[in-house]
C-alpha cells in the first residue's frame, strides 16, 4: 500500500510539474526590464465598437491582459459584460493569459452591517460573472478588485461625501474574503499608493492578497526604479515593506501605451509588468475553479421591497422615498434600480433620480411634480433580468407653492486649456 501511495504521489508531482513546465514555456519575458509584459483593457479600448487584434498584441510581446469584467454601477457593468467574454476568448486563443477586474463603488452609510452586506453582494456579482464564463481555466489569473474611489455621494470631480478609512478597509476585507472562499484563489487588489495610505487602514488581513499597483512616471526597464516611492519617506500602507518599497506583483507603469502598437483601436492603453519569474507567474494560474449550478446567475429571482423612509415635498421641494429591495434569502439585490409610476396616466411622474446608497438600498428623489393627489407604486426593475420586478403602493399629495424667482443666467465659463495627461508618463 505504501508503494502504491508513493507511486501516486510521484505521478501527481510529475503531472503538476509538467503542467507548470508547459505553461512556463509559453510565458516570455518580453516586457521592459526583461519582465512579463501585460495590459489592462475595458470598453474604452473598443471605440465605435471596434475589435482588438490580439494576435498583434501577442506579437508585440504582451503575455497577459486584465479585462474589466464587472462594475458596481449597472450601466458600466453592462458595458463590461458586453466585451469581457469575447476579449477573454480572443486573448486566450493566441496564447495570452487573462484575468478580469471589478470596479468598486462603496456604499453611502456609516453602519458596519450595511458595509459588510454591500461587500458580500458585490462579491456575489463577481462570482456570478466568473461562473457565467465557466469559471477559471489554466489561462486565467485571479480576479482583481479595483479599489481607487472612496467617494460615496456626488461625483469624483464634485464629491459631497467620502467614507471613512475604517469602512473602506472593512469593505475590502469582506469582499476579498468572500471571493477567496468561493473560488479558492486570492484576488489581486488594484489601487495606487496615495489611496492605500490615505483612504485605508493598514491591515495584516489585506497584506495576504497580491497587490496590483498603479504608479506612473518611472520606467520599469531601469532596474533601480520601483513603483510608489515618495521622494522623502514612505507611503505607509498594508503592502509597504521595511525598506519603503511596495510588495507588488503587478505594476501598472503607464496609462499612455500606444494603442495601435498592440492591436488596440484606442489611442491609449494601460501597460503593466509582472514582478516575478515566469514560473511564479504560472503559479498564479493553478487551482482551477469551476462553477456549480448554484453559482450561476439566477433569472427573474423573486424580490421583496421595504419602504424605509419617505418625505413628501411640494411643487418646489423634492419628494423622497428610501426603499430596500431583498432577495429570497434576505440578502440585498445585486443589480437594478427604482422609479415612481403613477396609476393615473394623466399625472406626470416628474423628474426622478434614483441613488444607490448600498446594494439593495435606493433613495428616489422626485421633482417637478404638479400639485395634486398621486396614487401609484415605487417599482423596482432589473434590466439584466437577474431579479424580478417588485413594487410598493404609495399615495401622497403635492401642494402648490409660490413659483420661486428665476435664477440669473450664469456667465459663460472660459473654455478649459487642454491638459496633456500623458506628461511625464512612459509612452511605450
Amino acid at each position: 500500500m505504501k508503494r502504491i501511495v508513493l507511486a501516486l504521489a510521484i505521478c501527481f508531482t510529475l503531472v503538476t510539474d509538467n503542467v507548470i513546465a508547459a505553461n512556463f514555456a509559453k510565458v516570455a519575458t518580453t516586457g521592459p526590464g526583461n519582465r512579463i509584459h501585460g495590459m489592462d483593457i475595458s470598453r474604452w479600448q473598443h471605440p465605435h465598437d471596434k475589435p482588438i487584434d490580439f494576435q498583434k498584441m501577442y506579437d508585440a510581446g504582451v503575455r497577459f491582459v486584465l479585462i474589466k469584467g464587472s462594475d458596481t454601477r449597472d450601466a458600466s457593468d453592462k458595458e463590461a459584460q458586453k466585451y469581457m467574454p469575447t476579449d477573454r476568448k480572443g486573448a486566450q486563443a493566441v496564447g495570452i493569459y487573462t484575468g478580469f477586474y471589478h470596479y468598486a463603488t462603496l456604499p453611502d452609510t456609516t453602519k458596519k452591517s450595511i458595509v459588510i452586506s454591500d461587500a458580500k453582494a458585490q462579491a456575489q456579482k463577481v462570482v456570478w460573472r466568473l461562473a457565467s464564463i465557466g469559471g477559471y481555466t489554466d489561462k486565467d489569473l485571479p480576479i482583481a478588485l479595483d479599489l481607487e474611489n472612496n467617494c460615496v455621494r456626488g461625483t469624483l470631480s464634485n464629491c459631497k461625501k467620502y467614507t471613512s478609512r475604517k469602512l473602506v478597509t472593512l469593505w475590502a476585507e469582506t469582499f476579498l474574503s468572500e471571493v477567496t472562499n468561493k473560488t479558492n484563489r486570492k484576488p489581486f487588489v488594484y489601487s495606487y499608493p496615495q489611496f492605500l495610505e490615505k483612504a485605508m487602514v493598514r491591515s495584516i488581513e489585506l497584506k495576504k492578497y497580491p497587490l496590483w499597483i498603479a504608479a506612473y512616471g518611472k520606467d520599469p526597464a531601469v532596474s533601480t526604479n520601483h513603483p510608489g516611492l515618495k521622494k522623502v519617506g514612505c507611503f505607509a500602507h498594508s503592502w509597504t515593506k521595511s525598506n519603503c518599497l511596495s510588495d507588488w506583483q503587478i505594476w501598472q507603469y503607464t496609462s499612455c501605451g500606444i494603442g495601435k502598437k498592440y492591436g488596440v483601436p484606442s489611442s491609449r492603453v494601460d501597460l503593466n509588468v509582472f514582478a516575478g519569474t515566469p514560473e511564479q507567474f504560472t503559479e498564479f494560474t493553478l487551482g482551477n475553479w469551476e462553477p456549480t449550478p448554484s453559482d450561476m446567475l439566477p433569472a427573474n429571482e423573486p424580490t421583496t421591497m421595504q419602504l424605509l423612509a419617505n418625505t413628501i415635498g411640494d411643487t418646489n421641494l423634492p419628494t423622497t422615498f428610501v426603499v430596500n429591495v431583498l432577495r429570497p434569502d434576505g440578502t440585498p439585490v445585486v443589480t437594478g434600480t427604482v422609479a415612481f409610476k403613477s396609476a393615473d396616466t394623466l399625472m406626470k411622474n416628474g423628474k426622478q433620480d434614483a441613488i444607490r446608497s448600498s446594494s439593495g438600498i435606493y433613495t428616489l428623489n422626485i421633482t417637478d411634480l404638479l400639485a395634486g393627489n398621486y396614487v401609484g407604486v415605487i417599482e423596482y426593475q432589473d434590466e439584466s433580468g437577474v431579479h424580478a420586478t417588485a413594487n410598493i403602493p404609495v399615495a401622497f399629495t403635492i401642494n402648490q407653492m409660490p413659483t420661486p424667482p428665476a435664477k440669473p443666467t450664469p456667465k459663460p465659463k472660459p473654455k478649459p486649456v487642454p491638459v496633456d495627461t500623458c506628461k511625464n508618463q512612459i509612452r511605450n
